[in-house]
């Protein structure tokens, strides 16, 4: 059984946040809450909880002085800091102090699920970086996050290379070494995001099968891949990801794009582009697309030539009565009722 320690000093976000854990049904766990850090690091030493959620800003202990105290103290227990867009630089010092994994308020049920699959999955795999310092780590972390959002090429290039004179002596096995290079890297990104931009992300997933020589050279590839990605969103050459999203949408209207089809495109993180999304539009991806998709729909019913059941099937909906209840649910009328109201028979 897994068990779970909430920590904020709102008594509704911590209900709230337990009650989405309970209703996930991912696995048996025991959550426990706190009011702020104080309390929690009592908490802490009787209940050892495996998983830790904590907001940034709370009276008595914030978590900034939490993650430091549980750091000095060696935990292992997974962090997870809760916080609003505007703390990202309050949550960028915890970095220093081993959280890696973010959630954005208010969370949302999808990128909290996929959360909980990511720290199921490090649990039961053996913990690779128990096995490495957590401050060294982070501090190579720090060094080549700057030199790359720096764009530093030479101090990227002679990091990296130091980097791969330093890590086999871990002696780690195959599949630690690529657990290894994919925290490093995740926390690289973190570091970037946390500069309150918002906007990085990586995809790149180390094979635990490769050798030490291939993780290495994936690690070299994605972080030239990220330079790149600075480069062009500092150049203007790139549009902002949720305006890129909007237009492959509106290409696609005809067909059900999914969120995950357009985060692989923009190369984000699903769950990391679905809040960005609604924090941009102030809906979800899923509420623009239907809006999106009855708007063309209007713009087809306008043409007196095209046929309700074809215009049905032109905006992906191949069940024509949910078309029609979903357009009334827009718009407040039947297509029909549309039409007559523009004076089309």
């Amino acid at each position: 059984m897994f068990r779970i320690l909430i920590t904020d000093d709102e008594p509704m976000i911590r209900m709230g946040l337990a009650k989405m854990i309970k209703q996930a049904g991912l696995f048996d766990c025991e959550i426990r809450q706190a009011a702020h850090g104080e309390e929690a690091l009592k908490v802490v030493e009787a209940f050892r909880p495996h998983i830790l959620f904590t907001d940034i800003r709370m009276p008595t202990m914030d978590g900034i002085e939490l993650c430091r105290r549980l750091s000095e103290q060696g935990s292992t227990m997974r962090i997870i800091v809760v916080s609003g867009y505007s703390d990202f630089e309050y949550a960028r010092a915890c970095m220093d102090y081993g959280v890696k994994r973010y959630l954005l308020k208010p969370v949302g049920r999808q990128e909290l699920h996929e959360l909980l699959l990511k720290l199921l999955a490090t649990e039961e795999d053996k913990p690779t970086v128990s096995l490495v310092p957590v401050r060294e780590l982070n501090d190579w972390a720090m060094r080549l996050e700057e030199a790359v959002w720096e764009l530093r090429q030479s101090d990227v290039t002679e990091l990296l290379a130091a980097w791969s004179g330093r890590y086999p002596a871990y002696s780690l096995m195959p599949e630690q070494t690529a657990e290894l290079f994919q925290e490093l890297l995740e926390l690289i990104v973190a570091r970037m995001n946390a500069r309150g931009n918002g906007t990085m992300s990586t995809s790149c997933e180390i094979n635990e099968s490769a050798s030490s020589k291939e993780c290495f050279e994936e690690l070299v590839n994605e972080i030239h891949t990220l330079m790149k990605t600075i480069k062009e969103k500092r150049s203007g050459k790139r549009k902002h990801p949720v305006e890129e999203a909007k237009a492959y949408l509106e290409k696609h209207l005809r067909r059900e794009v999914s969120l995950d089809e357009i985060a692989a495109k923009l190369g984000l993180n699903p769950s990391y582009f679905s809040q960005l999304f609604k924090q941009t539009t102030g809906q979800t991806f899923i509420q623009y697309r239907i809006r999106s998709k009855m708007e063309l729909a209007k713009r087809m019913l306008e043409q007196p030539g095209n046929r309700i059941t074809d215009i049905s099937y032109e905006v992906g909906y191949a069940d024509h009565p949910h078309f029609t209840k979903t357009f009334k649910k827009i718009t407040g009328l039947t297509p029909s009722e549309y039409r007559s109201k523009l004076g089309i028979e």
